[in-house]
Order: C-alpha cells, then structure tokens, then sequence
C-alpha cells in the first residue's frame, strides 16, 4: 500500500487517512470558523467534538441553521449496525446526536439495520443477529436520548409500513449507481444491492430538512439520496461528518472489534480488562526511557491516550491544554497519561452501566410507546 493510499466505504476503513483529502473526495464542505461561531450562539457553546474539529465535514448545515432560525426546524437521523460487542467507538457520534438533540429539541430517527448486517456478515446467523441488536439497542438508549422525541426502529420490522415508500424510493436509484458509488460487483448479493434504497427511507419521515451526525464513512448513502430527494418530492438530506476515533495500538484506519478484540474497548470491559488493554496496546508518543523522555518530551499527536482524551473523555479545554503542554515538555510520563485515560474510561463505563439498567425500562417508550414512536407506527407511506 503506497504511504498516502487509504479505502474509506462504508464497510471499509485501511490506511493512513487524509482527512483533507477525503473531504475534497467525497465532495463535502468544511466546518470552519464561521460556521462553528454561528453554531456557538445558537447553541450557547460547543460541544469539544465540534469545537476541537473532531466534526470537520458537512453537506448543507449552513441551510439547517438557517431553517432553525426561520423556526421550521429540523429532524436528526442516525443508526447503528447492530453487533455481538459494542465498543466505545461506536458510541462517539450518538453522544454528538444526543448534544444536538438537547440543543435544538429536535426529533431523533434511529434506524436499527439489522437487514444490512445480516446481508453483508455472512457468518450471522439471523437468531443471533436478533439477540446482539436487543442488547445494541439499549446501549444506545442509554446514550441518553429524549425517550418522547427519539424513534429506534429494527428495518425488519418496520418495514412493514415503509414498504410502500421503500419501493419508491428503489425505483428512483439504478444498479448501475450503486455500483459506481459502493464499488458493488457480480459477486454481490442483490440484497445489499438493494439496501441503500431504504438506509434512504428515514430521511423522508418529515417534510422538514433532515441532518445525520454520521462517521464520513456513511457519506455514500447520502450522495445517493441528494440525487433523488427533490423527485420525490423531500428535500435533500444534511449531514455532519466526524473523522474516525483511532484503535488502541495506533495504527491507520479506526477502532474495530473485528480487528481484535485486544485492541478495543468494549462497553462490557471491567476496569482490569481496561487497564490491561490500556497499558498493554495503547499507542504512545512517549519516549524509549524515562531519562529520554524528561529531557526530549513526548509527541502528543500520535499518542493514543492524548488524542482518546481529545476527544471524548476531557471536555474542558484548559485541563486538556495542561495534559498537552505536560506532556510534551517531558513533565507527564507515557504511564501517568495512560493512568489518566484508564480512571477516565472506568468512570466512563460505570456511568454507561447505570444508565443501560434504567434503559431496560424506557426501552419500549422509545420504540413503541413514546410520544414520537406511537406517531410513527399509526403511520403508512404511500
């Protein structure tokens, strides 16, 4: 692989990623000054994943904003391809969904594609695939959504009133789209060939513009749904793009569970099995010896503590400036900085904990008998 290669698809994550590069790519916008500024007065702040530029890819926010402050208002989209063991990853644009939800009210669609797993992971078997997408869907609630304002639905089972509006939506997109744009060949099913046509459907549920908060990775679907929103007679969707929280030991590409479990953190971990996985794999920008690395300091960029900490376990800007500076003077130590992200994800994950138990009993407000989910099953598309 040449040193500046890298597969960024839906399915795919490898290399060394130029997220620059990926951006001009894919064809999205920048999050700049500006639009983080206007965001922070709506807002009143910014959530460190947006003001950090962790979020640093958009399609048509600027036209989202201008519809909230027109008073038309928005709906948010996102959605989770269910798995035996969720990781912290995974987690990183739901808790960016939840802030935009607490700041805007607005409704929330969270598509369950348990029809896409089973299509593309040839080794499920759909009885299991079922029992790890109930255990996923209450770790996603336990993220902390508005159970009144918040759909999750299972594509196999919502289908039913989709239907009408998913075979609309197909006959909009050809095969020859989707090979061009997901790099399908001979060799694939024709159920994956059919799938984005309803990964599409949620971003129809409302008249109003819809916004996905979305790894870049998802961009794919939207360019399709851009194409045929307006013949539908729906507005094109936005989205939010975040660049991808890296694996423990450092390496291109991003957190994955099945590149080894020994290398993620997952939301099951007891705080051994963090420590261990911390200490053992985590990538760090430290020098060989102590000796080395009081004199020369260490390269926070490249330190996967550092950079875990960046992004989700230390909020406030002056505390992460201290650890930076430390650290690169020489004064932190690559074990003092792991002991800091270990403490930081063990109370991460005991939060995490308590709320999936409370969880277990708003689980059917947020897919049968909220406020927004009773709406949606009284609901049919024609």
């Amino acid at each position: 692989m040449a040193e500046d290669s890298f597969t960024v698809t839906p399915w795919e994550v490898s290399g060394k990623i130029d997220y620059d590069k990926l951006r001009r790519d894919f064809g999205t916008g920048a999050i700049d000054d500006g639009m983080r500024e206007r965001m922070k007065k709506i807002c009143g702040s910014l959530h460190p994943m947006l003001s950090r530029g962790f979020f640093f890819s958009q399609r048509d926010l600027k036209l989202v904003l201008d519809d909230h402050e027109a008073g038309k208002g928005f709906f948010l989209y996102t959605g989770r391809g269910p798995s035996k063991a969720m990781h912290i990853g995974h987690l990183v644009p739901l808790i960016f969904t939840r802030w935009l939800q607490e700041k805007f009210k607005a409704d929330l669609y969270i598509e369950i594609t348990d029809d896409e797993k089973y299509l593309f992971k040839r080794e499920y078997q759909w009885e299991e695939l079922q029992a790890a997408t109930r255990d996923n869907i209450l770790d996603i609630a336990a993220v902390g959504f508005d159970p009144e304002r918040t759909f999750i639905f299972k594509d196999s089972e919502y289908v039913k009133n989709v239907y009408p509006l998913l075979l609309r939506t197909s006959r909009k997109i050809t095969h020859s789209t989707v090979k061009a744009v997901f790099g399908f060949d001979e060799s694939t099913n024709i159920g994956l060939s059919f799938y984005p046509a309803y990964q599409a459907v949620p971003t129809f549920f409302e008249k109003r513009r819809c916004l996905i908060p979305c790894a870049i990775d998802q961009d794919p679907y939207w360019r399709v749904q851009r194409d045929i929103a307006e013949s539908l007679g729906f507005m094109k969707t936005a989205a939010i793009h975040s660049k991808f929280l890296p694996p423990l030991q450092g390496v291109e590409g991003k957190m994955s569970s099945s590149a080894g479990l020994e290398t993620s953190i997952l939301l099951t971990d007891d705080e051994k099995t963090v420590k261990n996985k911390v200490n053992k794999y985590a990538f760090s920008g430290g020098q060989p010896t102590v000796e080395e690395h009081r004199k020369l300091g260490g390269n926070p960029d490249i330190d996967v503590p550092y950079q875990w900490l960046s992004i989700l376990f230390e909020p406030e800007d002056k505390k992460l400036k201290q650890i930076h500076d430390d650290y690169r003077a020489g004064k932190l130590l690559t074990g003092e900085l792991k002991a800091i992200l270990i403490e930081r994800i063990n109370s991460f994950l005991k939060e995490h904990r308590e709320r999936r138990k409370k969880a277990e009993k708003e689980i059917d407000s947020f897919m049968y008998k909220g406020k927004l989910a009773k709406e949606m099953w009284g609901r049919t598309y024609y």
